[in-house]
């Protein structure tokens, strides 16, 4: 990280940042308050023999340890990453965002009736499947882009962001037409052809762990997506898998303030898949809230016994101004306050 003298013009960091990119370096600026820092990436011993010190305007060069870069808390200059989704802030430890939905869009009138119901009991923002990658080809894949306009619909007529995972680069353009948020599944989250075109869509990125991956590998594939000039990066605590299988996923919830201290990027938590059972979503989701969650996201469907993709792990509509008035309670006990 190369960091500028108070004083430094915005030539001079041109100049800095120019050096870089000649270099082959991917540079990063990122202005503060009182001083101005640049990211360099790249080969830690070929940025040290550049001489970048003894050029105008530069106080000091720090070298990062860190296999990522763009998401470590030691390349973040001033604060901490608030990702906001249409007035909907994600990160600053202010608010709790909640995000709930069904698994699946299945219809419009299913979908609109779970929206209404969220939106109502305090949700700011609704997931919903289009595409769905299932682990067997037989089972339902979702309705595509008829989901995606169906979406669309509900949003006009509610008012909620959506959330929709993208899983194939050629859907991109319409998700970035259609969706205010765009998740990179577990199972894609080292698809990095992928993370690439994600980034350059100039969407928020909801980014969900993979199944065996370590925190590591996440944050350096969320380095994927800021490396092509997307900072609105949310990081996702889905359940990992482990020898344990009493249930889908071992929740990981030491992620959440490991990631807290590592990362500047907004942490949320997925109680829904790494549970696999409705009954334990709700104690999960207050964990989340417990030990420093930027939010949750869960899902919700009117008739889960009906559902045509992971009914079990859905909570029923009429249960979830409940449920969102348990989170809010906890989340209080935070100093956080329902986004």
């Amino acid at each position: 990280m190369v960091v500028m003298t108070p004083e430094a013009t915005p030539a001079e960091i041109e100049a800095v940042v120019g050096r870089l990119e000649a270099a082959g370096v991917h540079a990063k600026v990122m202005p503060g308050e009182l001083t101005t820092a640049i990211g360099a990436i790249g080969d830690p011993e070929g940025v040290r023999e550049m001489g970048l010190e003894g050029l105008p305007g530069v106080d000091q060069v720090i070298p990062i340890s860190r296999p990522y870069k763009l998401a470590s808390s030691e390349l973040s200059h001033h604060s901490a990453t608030i990702v906001e989704v249409d007035g909907r802030r994600v990160g600053g430890g202010e608010t709790f965002c909640l995000i709930a939905g069904p698994c699946t869009v299945e219809s419009a009138e299913q979908t609109r009736a779970v929206a209404r119901a969220v939106a109502d009991a305090g949700a700011s923002m609704l997931r919903g499947g289009a595409f769905k990658p299932r682990t067997s080809p037989f089972s339902f894949q979702g309705l595509g882009h008829e989901a995606l306009d169906i979406l669309a619909e509900v949003r006009a007529e509610t008012g909620l962001p959506v959330v929709s995972e993208l899983t194939a680069a050629e859907h991109a353009d319409r998700f970035a037409d259609t969706v205010d948020v765009i998740q990179v599944g577990a199972r894609n989250m080292q698809n990095y052809g992928l993370l690439e075109v994600v980034g350059k869509l100039g969407k928020p990125v909801l980014l969900k762990r993979g199944l065996s991956s370590t925190l590591e590998e996440l944050l350096q594939a969320a380095d994927y997506i800021l490396k092509e000039g997307n900072g609105d990066v949310i990081l996702c605590e889905r359940g990992i898998r482990t020898f344990d299988t009493a249930m889908r996923f071992t929740l990981d919830l030491g992620a959440v303030p490991w990631l807290k201290l590592h990362t500047h990027l907004p942490v949320i938590v997925d109680p829904s898949h790494a549970s696999g059972d409705r009954r334990l979503v709700g104690p999960l989701s207050r964990a989340a809230a417990a030990v420093g969650a930027d939010g949750i996201i869960v899902e919700v469907a009117d008739d889960p016994e009906a559902a045509l993709c992971d009914g079990p792990q859905q909570l029923y509509a009429r249960d979830f101004p409940e449920f969102a008035g348990e989170i809010a309670a906890h989340a209080g006990l935070v100093g956080r306050t329902l986004a």
